[in-house]
């Protein structure tokens, strides 16, 4: 009566459960949508904010670029600096010269910029006055200019490349640039009477850091990473930020990623990190930002937060309201099931009326009609239930015998095939005795202790045939020989193992059995082969080639004596053995009429 009280639960509150699942589905979906919606659109606009921030760094990287290029240009456009490097003469007289043609428009251009910057002159002309300017192993504290000979750069490597190719006007990390993160802009200066005399070389050193100085405006602290990459050779030129893991990317794939970069801006994915480029035209150089996903979807955690509260608001509301249109609407339903539980309790005298001309009135009018004639019936249809039951009993009682007669039958013959006519005897002996125990008187319940001799008469026989190759032990507590159990339960068990759990040379049985609260419980446990568990479900639900049909049949003749709590576990692993738990109630009683027996359990 327990169990049923709480697992009842009102028709009413039944029909809720779509109702909710559907109310939840609704949530489930609403929430969904508008979370991705929000964070796809707090993605596109942290996108586009970079993307700006990228557009601007690169105009202001692009503006800088072009006022070096000019300062290049205005000395490689004006003839009376071509004259004045070319010129040779006394020291005074190129003093006078520098003073005047030289010096003064590499100054002017140096105060006009906004960063400091390095402005060198390497001249092939031994007569003009050398200015070596600050140290160029220290980064840059002030802008300054340098007039260097010639020899100073005649035999270093990027001299050597560049002297001989067509470039000119080119960008370039040497000497000590990226120690410093500085970077070069070199210009060829040419005569204005032969093009193809090379009258010296313009270095315009500036810092990376002042030229990218809009890289500033990135948030660096959160993740993000700014770089600039040379296209060709996809070589990292400068960075801010630290993402490493995505940062130590092979030279292939940087180069693919640069080619893609010089055709417009790209958007890549990997490993979580969203890659960006931006070109700086004119130049062979681009603007790669690298954003991890957490940056682009920062809020995603709190839209969460939000949309779960709102929904689960909504979920709530609907649920009280679906619950009090179900109260109101259960009522009658109430009414009914109560009247059922009356008529569980015994009480048949109860009616029920409601008004009206529903559903309900009919349930009602069906049901008291019902109870007049249940009385009636009850008496007979319990009575045909226990002579079934009964009849079942019996007739599974029956099978057992037969069963384990053949398979001794079997042993039997199988022996006096072979000429162990002494052996035969013995099974024989063994088996008469054991078919004394086993008749009983032809009662139903046998004290346990008879039961136990049914299995050692079963073993004796056992003996015969396998000699000393198994061992049995036997640990039951005495105060529970003496209560009765069905007969015929343990020994299909131990026939099993000799059948189907032996795999070695020997074999060992352990028969316990002992009182747990008003509860018998027994066990048969062997160190044989074992099963895997989809062999068990097989004992359990019916006949198998591995013994089913005697465990099956054990289990049976027990929940129809005792009722379902009680029966037959078995646990096994494969490999290792099995226990069969059997599990029965505290019976004192003396042997009477099988069907009084049987009565008991289901008054």
């Amino acid at each position: 009566m327990s169990n049923m009280k709480k697992r009842y639960m009102p028709f009413t509150y039944k029909m809720m459960i779509p109702y909710l699942l559907l109310v939840l589905l609704t949530d489930v979906l609403i929430g969904y949508i508008s979370y991705t919606m929000l964070t796809e659109s707090r993605t596109e606009m942290a996108e586009t904010n970079i993307r700006t921030g990228m557009e601007q760094a690169r105009d202001s990287i692009q503006y800088q670029m072009d006022e070096i290029q000019r300062m290049s240009d205005t000395l490689f456009g004006s003839e009376a600096f071509q004259r004045a490097l070319q010129k040779k003469g006394e020291p005074l007289d190129m003093y006078l010269t520098m003073m005047d043609e030289v010096i003064p428009q590499i100054v002017s251009p140096l105060q006009l910029f906004g960063n400091n910057i390095r402005f060198m002159l390497y001249t092939p002309n031994s007569d003009m006055i050398i200015i070596t300017g600050d140290n160029l192993e220290q980064p840059i504290k002030q802008s300054d200019y340098y007039i260097l000979p010639f020899s100073d750069i005649e035999f270093t490597n990027w001299y050597k490349s560049y002297k001989d190719s067509d470039l000119d006007n080119i960008w370039i990390q040497i000497d000590t640039d990226k120690k410093l993160d500085n970077i070069s802009h070199i210009r060829k200066l040419v005569s204005y009477s032969d093009y193809g005399a090379i009258i010296g070389f313009v270095r315009i050193i500036v810092s990376l850091d002042d030229l990218f100085a809009n890289f500033a405006t990135f948030p660096v602290e959160e993740g993000i990473t700014v770089r600039l990459i040379h296209q060709v050779t996809g070589e990292r030129i400068y960075q801010r930020g630290q993402a490493e893991q995505v940062g130590q990317v092979g030279q292939a794939e940087q180069r693919g990623q640069a080619k893609q970069a010089g055709r417009g801006q790209q958007k890549g994915s990997r490993d979580s990190y969203l890659s960006l480029h931006e070109i700086i035209p004119g130049t062979d150089f681009a603007i790669e930002t690298v954003v991890p996903e957490a940056y682009l979807t920062k809020d995603a955690g709190k839209l969460q937060r939000v949309i779960l509260g709102v929904c689960a608001i909504s979920f709530i509301v609907m649920t009280l309201i679906g619950f009090m249109v179900a109260r109101l609407s259960g009522r009658k339903m109430t009414r009914i099931v109560m009247l059922v539980r009356s008529f569980q309790e015994g009480n048949f005298q109860k009616r029920i009326r409601f008004s009206g001309n529903d559903e309900f009135v009919r349930i009602a009018d069906a049901f008291n009609m019902m109870a007049m004639n249940i009385q009636d019936l009850i008496d007979s249809v319990y009575w045909q239930g226990v002579q079934k039951k009964q009849a079942e009993l019996e007739a599974l009682q029956a099978q057992i015998n037969p069963h384990f007669l053949y398979n001794t039958l079997s042993t039997i013959n199988s022996l006096a095939n072979l000429g162990e006519i002494s052996k035969v005897t013995e099974m024989v002996q063994g088996l008469s005795r054991f078919y004394r125990l086993t008749l009983n008187q032809g009662n139903v319940h046998i004290h346990l202790k008879k039961e136990l001799e049914q299995v050692e008469t079963y073993l004796e026989i056992q003996r015969v045939k396998y000699a000393d190759t198994f061992t049995v032990y036997v640990d039951v507590e005495p105060e529970i020989l003496d209560y009765q159990v069905i007969k015929l339960i343990m020994q299909p068990f131990v026939e099993n193992i000799f059948k189907h759990a032996w795999f070695g040379e020997t074999i060992a049985i352990r028969i316990t059995g002992r009182r747990v609260k008003d509860r018998i419980e027994l066990k048969i446990i062997d160190n044989g082969v074992g099963m895997r568990p989809e062999q068990v479900k097989q004992l359990m639900t019916g006949p198998s080639l591995a013994g089913g049909y005697g465990v099956k049949n054990v289990d049976d003749r027990i929940k129809l004596r005792y009722g379902e709590a009680y029966g037959i576990y078995i646990a096994s692993i494969y490999g290792a053995g099995t226990t069969v738990r059997l599990l029965l109630p505290i019976d004192h009683g003396e042997p009477e009429d099988r069907t009084e027996v049987l009565e008991a359990p289901y008054l």
